[in-house]
């Protein structure tokens, strides 16, 4: 398949657009992005032109005489060069030349601006200075720079004069006109990732100057740059239209997906359900495209089930008021013989309630509905082994997991755990970082409770399972958010927790909807791994094309059917 056939495949892999700028990019510096023309003044002929421009630089003591390069190795070559290319040094193409470290004083509010590493990436907070220097220690509009500490790469600086400082190298070429500034930019853009891989320390890596000035450059004719360069400007505009447009579909998909799933949660009849899921079946296949819309999809069916719309209700069920009666005893119970604290209050008015009338409902809080072990504030004594710690970090959206795996001391368990016991069927809640997580525990050997997590002890495990879903819904998500407070960590205090009203289906309607949520949910995980699957299938076949377009000729000829294609 060639370069042009596969740009569609291309064009829709994962990360597809910056898999293609790496081609570009690596294309032009092997001479493969546009023909060669015997009729263009050999590579040969510009370093000759250059070392003379150089000689008499320092006959002229405009610049200094440096140690000598090293001959250029075999195995320091990565590829083979076209015909009338040639190998060199960086430093035998400009000089590369230091900026000025400055001390805190000598950064001010007014003056000449101060370029940093940081304003060539993302920081707009700019210094100044009042020091008359050297003119190497100017940079103008059209000199290539590079950053080499910490943030690396090459710039053509488009701003007005500034001074350069300490971590940015002016590249001064030696002969303005044997070498195209934008052709060496493509190079480095190119080697930039390598340069990096190759510097020095750990807090903030850093290139040395001798090692850059030693890099191997690969010198086309100096026409040739120029059509390279005018080649790469053009495929990076198509690129920059591919992800334009990709950025665009994704947004419009976004909207699609979530316009007619809103919809579909909306619903307030099991008739106004059977339209609008009419309406996303018939965009099946253009919905439920990629991982993120089945998540999307999922989101969805729990809100249909905390509203009582995802199974039939049966008259002959046992209403919810019965099983809210049975829980109170038990709650009143604790209270008397156990001391326990964790009410709420038991009306719920109606502004409070996020679903309507459902026959055999009712709404309860959270408080009324389990006894609240709250190890919130607590930081135990950690050991490499002993009883596992399960922490904030453990309990994900829906399940515990396992990692990071944590332990405290056997003979620090009983004193730790004063507060009450986990049992397996009980809930499991993040009060922040992150707020409303939730997980039923299925852990059946001992553990510990730590600090952002509470313990849900029903007061009837048989609501567990149904609860846990009604939490990660997202009508009872938006409860904990508007109950939240925190400027640098969002959490939740629990006698704002307590407070929050969930709406309780009677036990076997319960049952029904937990079965179903759970089947509708693993058909969503064979979906969502098919979609990937068949993601990360196309990210293969496009990386082998890109690997095949590298070991071919030139692509300039089927530059017009990338434009179409793209």
């Amino acid at each position: 398949m060639k370069l042009a056939e596969g740009f569609q495949l291309l064009a829709s892999a994962p990360n597809c657009v910056a898999r293609l700028r790496e081609l570009i990019l690596s294309l032009a510096v092997q001479g493969k992005l546009v023909p060669q023309d015997v009729m263009d003044e050999p590579a040969t002929s510009l370093l000759q032109k250059i070392r003379r421009e150089r000689d008499r630089q320092i006959s002229d003591g405009k610049i200094k005489r440096e140690k000598a390069l090293p001959e250029i190795l075999e195995e320091e070559k990565p590829f083979e060069l076209p015909k009338g290319w040639e190998w060199a040094r960086l430093a035998d193409l400009t000089a590369v030349l230091n900026g000025r470290a400055y001390a805190k004083h000598e950064l001010l509010d007014a003056g000449v601006p101060v370029l940093r590493v940081g304003n060539l990436f993302t920081s707009k907070q700019w210094y100044y200075s009042d020091l008359e220097l050297e003119v190497e220690k100017y940079c103008n509009p059209g000199d290539l720079l590079y950053a080499w500490s910490a943030s690396f790469g090459p710039f053509i600086w488009a701003g007005p004069k500034v001074i350069y400082h300490y971590h940015i190298w002016k590249l001064d070429p030696h002969c303005d006109t044997c070498l195209n500034k934008n052709f060496l930019y493509t190079f480095l853009l190119e080697k930039t990732q390598e340069i990096k891989a190759s510097g020095h320390g750990v807090a903030m890596i850093h290139m040395t100057k001798e090692k850059m000035e030693k890099i191997v450059v690969p010198v086309a004719p100096l026409a040739e740059q120029s059509r390279i360069v005018a080649k790469v400007d053009e495929l990076m505009r198509l690129c920059d239209e591919l992800e334009s447009r990709g950025r665009l579909e994704a947004e419009q998909h976004a909207r699609l997906t979530a316009t007619l799933f809103e919809a579909l949660a909306a619903s307030e009849s099991s008739h106004a359900l059977a339209e609008n899921w009419s309406r996303v079946a018939a965009h099946f296949d253009l919905l439920l495209d990629r991982p993120e819309a089945v998540d999307a999809l999922e989101q969805t069916i729990l809100q249909l089930a905390v509203c009582g719309l995802l199974v039939k209700q049966e008259l002959s069920d046992e209403p919810a008021s019965e099983l809210l009666k049975r829980i109170q005893a038990e709650k009143d119970r604790l209270i008397a013989d156990a001391g326990m604290r964790t009410t709420a209050r038991l009306e719920v008015p109606e502004e409070e309630k996020y679903v309507g009338e459902v026959p055999g409902w009712q709404y309860c809080r959270l408080g009324n509905l389990a006894r609240f072990i709250d190890y919130r504030g607590r930081t135990p004594q950690k050991v490499e082994a002993g009883v596992p710690l399960i922490t904030a970090k453990n309990v994900r959206f829906g399940f515990i997991s396992r990692e990071p795996r944590e332990y405290i001391a056997e003979k620090d368990y009983s004193a730790w755990m004063t507060r009450g016991f986990p049992r397996v069927g009980d809930l499991l809640f993040t009060t922040e970082a992150p707020l409303g997580n939730i997980a039923l525990i299925d852990i059946t050997e001992r553990f510990a409770l730590a600090q952002r997590v509470i313990c849900f002890q029903l007061h009837d495990l048989s609501i567990g399972p149904y609860l846990r879903l009604a939490i990660m819904s997202a009508q009872v998500q938006e409860r904990f958010s508007a109950a939240a407070s925190g400027m640098t960590a969002t959490g939740i205090k629990a006698s704002r927790l307590k407070e929050i009203p969930v709406a309780i289906p009677p036990l076997a309607e319960q049952r029904r909807i937990v079965a179903r949520v759970d089947e509708l949910r693993r058909l969503c995980a064979a979906l969502r791994a098919r979609l990937t699957a068949s993601q990360t299938c196309q990210a293969y076949f496009a990386e082998a094309l890109v690997g095949q377009a590298a070991l071919t000729g030139p692509v300039a000829t089927h530059t017009a059917d990338l434009a179409v294609a793209a």
